[in-house]
């Protein structure tokens, strides 16, 4: 796949994360208006039962503003996951969920762990670790931002705040760092330059012909001439005859 096929615009960039972001806020809206508390679905350690929260947790949060501070950066890095790294994507997501889910069953303290945090985490750690290892401009620029504008998240995944799952932080935190080791197909590898290859020779470059082995510039080359073609010799003789 070539890289421009990678960063593509497509109603998906934009229309997954905001379905997304539609169903954590509608399961919110169900739980205040039905007088639902899903708590008990969230990710409790330890427990057969408690794992069901794999699957339900991210969909699931506390209050009105746990979902807003969750809701931001789960659409911006969602929909630059989707723009950036469109083959593998849903393979991110759903995995992330699982897998970080899982680590958080198996390290967490025994309470209901639960949000989209777990999978924020992810995200961030994919996207910064993916762009960094393929050495790919566009990529490192995405990480560069990544950081400058998610970078302070990291202390969350310690535990320094009471009442905040830092367990599932950290566990998005290793999950979106083994990811970005282990997808390396349909990456955007860097454009290579001609010179780079292996089998480039400087002789027959057509702009190092203009510098002799010295560096300077060679302002006038001679015309190459075609292998296999004859040297023509033109003599003039100048007509001494008078009339």
């Amino acid at each position: 796949m070539k890289n421009q096929d990678h960063f593509k615009f497509s109603t998906g960039v934009i229309a997954y994360p905001i379905a997304f972001v539609l169903t954590i806020w509608l399961v919110f809206w169900f739980e205040v208006r039905f007088r639902f508390h899903f708590n008990d679905y969230g990710i409790y350690p330890q427990t057969l039962k408690g794992l069901r929260g794999v699957f339900f947790s991210p969909f699931i949060h506390g209050s009105i503003q746990h979902l807003y501070h969750n809701t931001i950066p789960l659409f911006v890095l969602s929909m630059a996951l989707f723009y950036f790294y469109r083959p593998i994507a849903w393979k991110v997501l759903l995995y992330g969920i699982l897998l970080s889910g899982f680590l958080t069953w198996f390290i967490g303290r025994p309470s209901h762990h639960i949000g989209a945090s777990g999978l924020i985490y992810v995200l961030v750690s994919f996207i910064f670790f993916k762009g960094v290892l393929a050495k790919h401009y566009r990529l490192i620029a995405l990480s560069l931002l990544v950081v400058f504008l998610y970078g302070s998240m990291i202390w969350y995944a310690l535990p320094l705040e009471e009442g905040v799952s830092w367990e599932g932080h950290l566990s998005g935190l290793v999950t979106g760092l083994v990811f970005a080791l282990i997808f390396k197909k349909s990456i955007a590898k860097p454009n290579k330059f001609e010179w780079e290859s292996p089998n480039f020779v400087d002789a027959d470059d057509p702009f190092l012909k203009h510098f002799d082995e010295n560096g300077n510039f060679i302002e006038h080359l001679e015309p190459e001439k075609e292998q296999g073609q004859p040297d023509v010799i033109y003599t003039y003789k100048e007509n001494n005859n008078s009339e």
